[in-house]
């Protein structure tokens, strides 16, 4: 429209008419995307030309981090970021071994540790691996962070060493180094490293908000052409009809609220600025910050359940060992082990067989003792395993010293015991378990130690009558279990399996594969030595919050990884199940015959909470997906156990794909939950012990579960009100204008000619009403404490009233009133000189612009008043400066005024009475609160 204007034929008028909106619109947006590129791009710059050591034959050369090529040897020292992937050589700690801190990149915040190659590691200089005939063998770019496959082979004139390289060899480039000076050979730089490998273009949100916004503009242009094609029927169709429609349609083009989206986008960054100010929930980060809104219309919570409604502070709780369990203060627990470790006890006496198991407690982990300050802490993967090691010290059995070679156990008795590390199989997601092979430095005995879930432990041990019930007896008392096993291997055993292990580990292709087979023929016929509970302390305040949500008419489905009876004991202490709700276990469903039967079960009942297994879902899902999404949602509450990351994210889809249009929030805290965070409509982080993955990777971040509330029901309900509110005034202000110039364009025989010259037209939608519209967006209908005391309120926003076609109609009829009053009002006061029917129908529009957003305001703001007395004065100025569009004599006289003034109260008066009525016989809730 705006390069119409340079065609004579169709010109209205000025180009700044419709130029002046468009790039007023059109600099915003671009200064708001340029301010993010330019950070970006110093944010870069700054990675980019960070200063590294490189080791070559002149010493150490200085280069900076975009210049690091594959095949240089880096220096990188303590608490420096890691520039690209490199292969551990060397290092200044005397174990061989380094840590690093991985939260930038898995989202965990535990310590990694990570061990040199050997070779490299026990040259006498550094310079000395420049003499090396040595060859790096990497696996191709993979997104793996968790696996690498590398060997490397040395030429030496004693002959050839080779061994494989995994990645407790490899430190991956965004990790920071925690101890120590590290000499590392670049094996994968820029795209090719795993952190950017993993960087994900997650989609651009959309909030439903903009969707019904746009709608509503399509029928607003469809309005202008109809309304413009009524024009040129009405003038009679001739040979340049076509130049007449375009000419119309450029002049009610105003009907389109060009700057809605500028409005919107610049309410949204406010509306994350305040949410991130909030003294009650401090540290919140709006990441996202075009779907504020959307936390006004949530339907269904989803969140995990480990590190979010608990705390993932792991406490030890109960010890079993078949015949007998401890539990509470365990003083009983240390008088065993004290007398066992005297060595006055037989070898099959209980205490014994109590220090077996506690010994085998202390020693099958990967935690590190680390002393800072005199103190010691414990470094570990999971805050189980600080648990576990940290109840052995209680009873007199403290983890002394770590690292790759050995572990030292220190005894109540002033003794302390040392085994040598022989070899060490790390916990991974999918094996559920973790192993050790020792050797005690006393009696030269080898033992296999291994710590796992029941699950996958039940199948491994010895023959056993009580694992089974006391896994679900600990479950049903909200216990997370780990099962401690033990294998006794002889010389020849262990020969053996270190033979196969060497040549799995020297394979290239399905390496990990080749080396978990070997291992499987280790895990039999274990002796289970004892089954450990500990428990999961829950969030402050978790309980108060979920019943806040309740009623709020939000569904909170709980997604985990737990057993399913551990999940139900959390689900009903948090809350999440009420006293009153009738609990509905889903069977384990295996075809699709048992799926229909288990379905037909649950839609007998009615208003139940429901538990589910990830495994059941999914061959529901498989044959019943829409019967599914029905029934479940159906359901009071939700608990879906045994659930995995991508499961996670399959039931946010599918609650989207189904509930259109409920609005689906997910909250998690671990690196499990991105997935379900990005799928969500809104996506919440905790920042917690977990790390920070799910955080950087969510639209807004919080620091406790409690926040969530005043998130919704606070922020959530000002956004989505104040968007509404702002939203219709733009249009409203576009089609009032409209009105009155297809009204003039009438009177005047179907003239296609502007009612308003081009520079009152940019000041009408800029300078005049644009503050006092804006200002909307610190309006409020009920205070903070009102939207939590009444959650209830929130039910209402979900059916979206606030902005819906019929609130848009009323705001059309409202515009056709209030234009036709003003434009009629002003031709029959003057129907003889134009330049006062343009003063007077102006004058008469700005001002009731003003009254409108004056009666639309509940709660008034400074913001609003100075708002309002700005624009005033800006046009009491306006209409005697600018006397090439006013008449001053004319403006200053009483006869403009009281015209002007009727004209004004006419447009206004019934709608206030209107308005006045509907409160006293008919008020809305929050008047009510109120």
């Amino acid at each position: 429209m705006a390069c119409s204007q340079f065609i004579p034929a169709i010109q209205i008028g000025a180009p700044i008419t419709y130029w002046g909106p468009l790039g007023f619109v059109l600099t915003i947006t671009l200064i708001r995307e340029a301010v993010d590129d330019i950070v970006r791009f110093w944010r870069d710059r700054e990675m980019n030309g960070e200063k590294y050591e490189k080791l070559t034959r002149n010493g150490f050369d200085e280069i900076e981090s975009a210049d690091i090529q594959v095949g240089d040897l880096i220096v990188i020292h303590k608490d420096k970021r890691i520039p690209a992937d490199v292969v551990l050589f060397r290092t200044t700690e005397k174990s061989g071994a380094c840590f690093i801190r991985t939260d930038q990149l898995d989202g965990e915040t535990d310590w990694k540790l990570r061990i040199a190659v050997p070779y490299t590691q026990n040259m006498p200089e550094d310079s000395d691996i420049l003499d090396l005939n040595c060859e790096v063998y990497a696996e191709k770019p993979q997104k793996d962070i968790h696996a690498f496959v590398g060997t490397y082979r040395i030429n030496t004139v004693e002959g050839v060493t080779d061994g494989g390289l995994s990645v407790e060899n490899v430190l991956w480039s965004n990790t920071v180094l925690a101890s120590g000076t590290a000499i590392g050979l670049v094996v994968y730089t820029g795209r090719e490293t795993r952190s950017v490998m993993n960087t994900t273009l997650p989609e651009s949100k959309v909030g439903l908000l903009d969707l019904e916004v746009n709608n509503l503009t399509k029928i607003l242009f469809l309005f202008v052409v109809v309304l413009s094609s009524v024009m040129v029927i009405m003038k009679g169709l001739d040979a340049n009809w076509y130049r007449y429609l375009m000419r119309f349609v450029l002049l009610f083009s105003y009907i389109i609220p060009i700057s809605l989206r500028v409005n919107l986008d610049m309410a949204k960054l406010f509306f994350s600025w305040l949410i991130g100010r909030d003294k009650n929930i401090p540290d919140t980060v709006v990441r996202s910050s075009t779907i504020p809104e959307e936390l006004g219309r949530i339907s269904y919570l989803l969140s995990d359940k480990t590190g979010t409604l608990t705390k993932n502070e792991m406490i030890f709780k109960k010890i079993h060992l078949g015949s007998v369990s401890f539990s509470g203060e365990f003083n009983d627990v240390a008088m065993h082990i004290e007398s066992a470790y005297s060595g006055k006890l037989g070898r099959h006496s209980f205490s014994v067989k109590l220090q077996t198991a506690v010994e085998a407690i202390a020693l099958c982990h990967n935690v590190t003792p680390i002393e800072e300050n005199g103190k010691v802490d414990y470094q570990a993967a999971s805050p189980d395993e600080v648990a576990l090691v940290e109840w052995t010290e209680q009873i007199g059995v403290r983890l002394a010293f770590r690292d790759l070679a050995a572990i030292e156990l220190q005894l109540n008795n002033g003794n302390r015991k040392r085994f040598q590390i022989l070899h060490m199989f790390p916990f991974t997601s999918e094996s559920k378990r973790m192993g050790i092979i020792l050797r005690d430095e006393l009696t030269d005995e080898v033992s296999f130690l291994m710590k796992g879930a029941d699950t996958v432990m039940a199948p491994m041990v010895q023959y056993n009558d009580w694992l089974e019930e006391e896994c679900s007896n600990m479950a049903r008392e909200g216990l997370r279990t780990l099962v401690v096993a033990k294998k006794t291997l002889s010389a020849e055993q262990l020969a053996d399996f270190e033979k196969q292990y060497h040549a799995a580990k020297m394979t290239v292709t399905d390496r990990s594969e080749h080396m978990a087979a070997v291992l499987r023929r280790l895990e039999t016929d274990l002796q289970l030595l004892c089954l450990t509970g500990v428990e999961d302390r829950l969030q402050d305040q978790v309980t108060t919050t979920l019943e806040l949500l309740r009623n709020a008419g939000i569904k909170v489905w709980m997604l985990t990884g737990d057993k399913l009876e551990t999940a139900i004991c959390i689900a009903k202490s948090s809350g999440l199940f009420s006293r009153a709700d009738n609990i509905h276990v889903f069977g384990q469903v295996q075809s699709r015959t048992e799926a229909h039967n288990e379905l037909n079960q649950l839609r007998k009942k009615s208003d139940v909470a429901l538990v589910m297994t990830g495994a059941a879902l999914n061959v529901c899902l498989q044959y019943y997906e829409a019967e599914v999404a029905e029934l479940v949602c159906a359901c009071s509450a939700v608990v879906c156990c045994r659930c995995s990351p991508e499961q996670k994210a399959q039931i946010v889809n599918l609650l989207k794909r189904y509930k259109k249009p409920a609005r689906v929030a997910a909250v998690g805290d671990g690196g499990n939950d991105v997935s379900m965070i990005q799928a969500a409509h809104a996506g919440i982080g905790i920042d917690a012990n977990e790390g920070k993955q799910a955080s950087l990777a969510a639209d807004f971040s919080i620091t406790q579960f409690h926040h969530i509330s005043r998130l919704l029901l606070v922020h959530g309900r000002f956004c989505y009100k104040r968007s509404c509110a702002l939203s219709q005034f733009v249009m409203h202000r576009g089609l009032i204008i409209s009105i009155m110039q297809a009204i003039f364009s009438c009177v005047f025989y179907f003239a296609s000619v502007s009612l308003y010259q081009g520079v009152l037209m940019v000041a009408y939608s800029t300078a005049y009403t644009m503050l006092p519209v804006f200002s909307l967006v610190v309006d409020r209908d009920v205070t903070a404490d009102n939207a939590l005391t009444y959650p209830e309120l929130y039910k209402e926003l979900g059916k979206g009233r606030s902005l819906s076609f019929k609130t848009f109609c009323i705001w059309v009829l409202v515009s056709v009133y209030q234009g036709a009053v003003i434009m009629y009002g002003a031709l029959l006061a003057f129907d003889y000189d134009f330049i006062h029917v343009v003063s007077i129908s102006f004058s008469a529009l700005i001002v009731t612009e003003l009254i409108m957003v004056a009666m639309t305001v509940h709660t008034w703001h400074w913001a609003m008043l100075i708002a309002q007395g700005l624009s005033l004065s800006l046009y009491a100025a306006s209409l005697l400066i600018l006397d090439k569009f006013f008449d001053r004599q004319f403006v200053l006289s009483w006869t403009f005024i009281t015209k002007t003034t009727l004209i004004t109260i006419i447009s206004c008066l019934p709608l206030y009475l209107f308005k006045l009525a509907r409160r006293r016989f008919s008020p809305p809730s929050y008047a009510k609160v109120n």
